[in-house]
Parts: C-alpha cells; sequence; structure tokens
C-alpha cells in the first residue's frame, strides 16, 4: 500500500503505528487521549474509517482503532479465523498496555467484539455492536466481479456500484493504480469463517452493551436485532435511520448514541 489519498475525509487522521507479531505486522492509529476505547471496522474497511467518529468522541474517550488483520497497514494472515482476530485484539491491548476497556465495533468487528467479550470478560467493559447479528450468513461472491485496480481513486469506486461511498475507508493507491487495501479472496474467506451461528457467543456476554441497527438494514433484520436485546440482559437497542453502514448513513445519530453509552457505562 503507497497511501491514504484523499485525506480531507480523514480529520486530524495519526500516522499508523506498527505491532510486531512474531513477524507479522497489526498496524493500529491511536487518537488522542482520554479514556480509551477500541474500535473495530468491517470488512473491506480499516481502522482510519472511526476517524470522524474518535472526533466526536474527544477529548474523553481515545479512539484506538487497528487495521484489523488482512485489511488496511496491516500485513495479510490467513486463515482468518476467529481465534486469530480475537488474538490479535487481545495482543494489541497487551501491547498498549490496557487491562479492559468499551469496544464499539461494526459488522465484522461487531463480531470481533461481542466474541472478544464472551471469551474475554476481562477484557471488555462495555460493548457497542453496530449492525450484525447473532446468526450470520453472507455472501460476498459478488465482489468478485469488481475491478482490482483504477486509475483514480473516483473511478475505482465507481467500480463498486452502490457500495462505493461506503467503502471509501477502505480504498488506498497502490503501485500500479487504485484499489481495496484488502484482498478480495482473502476477505471472501474471512466472511466464510465468519458465517454461522454465534448465539452462544453473544448469550455469554455480560457486561453493558448497545446494539446500533440501522431502520433499512440489509443484514440485521429488525426481528433479530429485537430478539438479540430481549434475550441478553443489560443490552438495549438503538434504531438509527440507514442501512447496514449506519455510521455513514447516520454519522452523527451514530456518534451521540455512542457517546451517551460511553459515557453512561464510565460513570
Amino acid at each position: 500500500m503507497v497511501g491514504d489519498g484523499g485525506m480531507g475525509r480523514w480529520p486530524d487522521l495519526p500516522e499508523p503505528r506498527d505491532l510486531d507479531l512474531g513477524g507479522r505486522r497489526l498496524s493500529y492509529r491511536d487518537f488522542g487521549s482520554g479514556r480509551p476505547v477500541l474500535a473495530l471496522h468491517g470488512l473491506f474497511s480499516e481502522g482510519r474509517a472511526f476517524a470522524r467518529l474518535a472526533a466526536a468522541l474527544a477529548p474523553r474517550w481515545r479512539v484506538i482503532a487497528p487495521d484489523q488483520r488482512g485489511h488496511g497497514w496491516s500485513d495479510p494472515a490467513p486463515p482468518y479465523t476467529r481465534e486469530g482476530f480475537l488474538g490479535d485484539i487481545v495482543a494489541l491491548l497487551d501491547h498498549l498496555g490496557i487491562a479492559r476497556l468499551p469496544i464499539v465495533g461494526h459488522s465484522l468487528g461487531g463480531a470481533n467484539a461481542y466474541q472478544l467479550a464472551a471469551r474475554r470478560p476481562d477484557r471488555v467493559s462495555a460493548l457497542v455492536v453496530a449492525d450484525v447479528g447473532a446468526v450470520i450468513e453472507a455472501d460476498l461472491s459478488f465482489a468478485r466481479a469488481w475491478p482490482r485496480r483504477a486509475a483514480t481513486r473516483e473511478q475505482f469506486l465507481d467500480g463498486l456500484g452502490f457500495l462505493g461511498p461506503y467503502l471509501v475507508d477502505g480504498v488506498c493507491e497502490h503501485p500500479d493504480g487504485w484499489g481495496l487495501s484488502c484482498r478480495v479472496e482473502e476477505a471472501l474467506d474471512t466472511q466464510q469463517l465468519l458465517n454461522g451461528d454465534h448465539w452462544a457467543d453473544w448469550l455469554a456476554v455480560c457486561c453493558p452493551t448497545l446494539l446500533i441497527a440501522g431502520s433499512d438494514s440489509f443484514v440485521l433484520s429488525a426481528d433479530h436485532a429485537a430478539e438479540m436485546v430481549a434475550k441478553l440482559p443489560r443490552a438495549s437497542l438503538t434504531v438509527l435511520p440507514g442501512g447496514h453502514f449506519v455510521h455513514d448513513d447516520d454519522e452523527a445519530g451514530f456518534a451521540a448514541a455512542v457517546r451517551s453509552f460511553l459515557d453512561a457505562t464510565a460513570a
């Protein structure tokens, strides 16, 4: 990856920092000071997607946003198992000397967040899960038809169709043109290994939890979201106008909901 490009979309974007995991790079961005909160992006995205949320939460909250394995500036790391993603998160927290903190996660990141909270409750104090269910079944094979590279960022995003505006955070400049910062085939492998019934993990979460759903999401249905919250003590549901990328569709509403929840749990 050569560069981020289009820096105007990402206010006050800190330079990526690297953590060496046995010769494999895990990259992350650390936004400012305050109480730490971890932010986990979705598939085809990267940590800088939370730059605007970080600005909205400052100065009380310090957002730490890794590029999850195979995304952004982090190295590819197949196989993309649940254990692999969760191990990376714990390694990052250990590196930063953070014992326990709230986690915000969208889609893939949301599933990783609630699975970590279930399996390592000693590391997660509160949870915000954005538009992902306890049962995940997605077929992303359509991504194989996307262009691999384009001469400009705009041309590449046009080639992604209606998803272009939502995936801009995961697009960068390569030596041979503009494209995704992750490899499509590895992203599809990630999704395949994520698909399945994760009710056991969801129901094992014991910390305060906020589930945020998009009113028109094609990933998380209203019925499934309501069932998740009804079955989990200490969970609440916020529905915001928009689709699966609810943090983009209602950026202000999403930031307000996250800030209110984090402030309340911290108090």
